[in-house]
């Protein structure tokens, strides 16, 4: 969901957004804040058009003023506004997290996977009963995560069908390739950039507001998340929304497939005779099992990819 609205900036406007975690944090704060007020599905919609607008300020004040000078200025003004808005975020609403919790409609579990030693998988919907689960492994599914997968995949429809299928998607691409055409044609470019922009955030905004009642909302979630985003656009390929979500799988499989593996280097050799022991040179990098090492494998995808395939799995060169 974030990589989307990242993308989007990227590929129609050529800013890399380092403020764009941030916006995903002021997300799930400003629904925090809306939701004793209008609830939560009203602050589902709220809270994105709010980081939207706040967003649009921010290209139309500030980042508008230094898009002149270059790239470098563009990173500097975007990474500088992450900063000031954890320290907003901070002097609004506390260090600490906040109970953000899901409405009673996404609450419990929306199916059950239970593993039992003779009669294999089998799924339950909802929550299995104890007798269900005597004897076997449960592990409950739930309904935050359904419902985070529904509008990820929504976003993504959504975001295709504007670009490729809409007017306003071609204008918005024609800005960015041929802004003195499109404005001899009477569109407003800086308008339609800021609004490029706002729509970026509003989509960070939106994830903010999912991805508050599904993990933590806190100041450090912007930190957590911030630094897998920019491998998610990396190894996709910048500026490609299919890209970005294909890299959203192989990062998501990446980071959690390898937490049920507790073997190491070290055991596989050992299965083909190798010997090896603490003797053996390298062996504290060897007998690292695959759980300890997970946390760094996206980030060693993404040098593969940048040194053998630079443009990322769907990207596209420019010349």
């Amino acid at each position: 969901m974030l990589s989307s609205g990242l993308t989007l900036i990227f590929s129609m406007m050529g800013v890399l957004n380092f403020a764009h975690a941030s916006f995903y944090m002021v997300g799930a704060y400003v629904a925090y804040s809306l939701v004793g007020i209008v609830g939560f599905w009203a602050a589902l919609l709220l809270a994105p058009l709010a980081v939207g607008v706040l967003g649009a300020g921010f290209e139309r004040l500030a980042l508008r003023r230094v898009h002149k000078f270059g790239h470098v200025p563009e990173l500097l003004i975007t990474f500088g506004a992450s900063y000031v808005i954890l320290e907003l975020v901070q002097l609004i609403w506390g260090r600490t997290a906040v109970p953000f919790t899901p409405p009673p409609e996404l609450q419990g579990s929306a199916f059950t996977i239970i593993s039992h030693p003779l009669e294999g998988l089998s799924l339950a919907l909802g929550k299995a009963s104890p007798e269900m689960c005597a004897g076997a492994m449960c592990s409950n599914f739930p309904l935050t995560k359904v419902f985070m997968m529904a509008v990820a995949l929504l976003m993504l429809v959504a975001l295709w069908l504007l670009l490729t299928r809409t007017r306003v998607g071609l204008v918005i691409q024609a800005s960015l390739t041929h802004p003195e055409m499109v404005e001899a044609l009477g569109h407003n470019v800086p308008r339609v950039l800021m609004l490029v922009f706002g729509s970026g955030c509003a989509l960070a905004g939106l994830a903010g507001v999912v991805g508050g009642i599904t993990f933590v909302t806190e100041p450090n979630m912007a930190a957590f998340i911030g630094a897998i985003i920019f491998v998610v656009v990396v190894v996709g390929g910048i500026g490609s929304l299919a890209g970005a979500f294909v890299g959203s799988i192989v990062v998501g499989l990446l980071q959690t497939l390898p937490l049920t593996i507790n073997g190491s280097l070290a055991t596989l050799l050992n299965r083909f005779g190798a010997g090896v022991t603490p003797d053996t040179l390298g062996y504290p990098l060897l007998r690292l099992t695959m759980a300890e090492v997970a946390p760094i494998l996206p980030y060693l995808l993404m040098v593969l990819i940048l040194i053998f395939r630079p443009k990322g799995l769907l990207g596209t060169r420019e010349d």
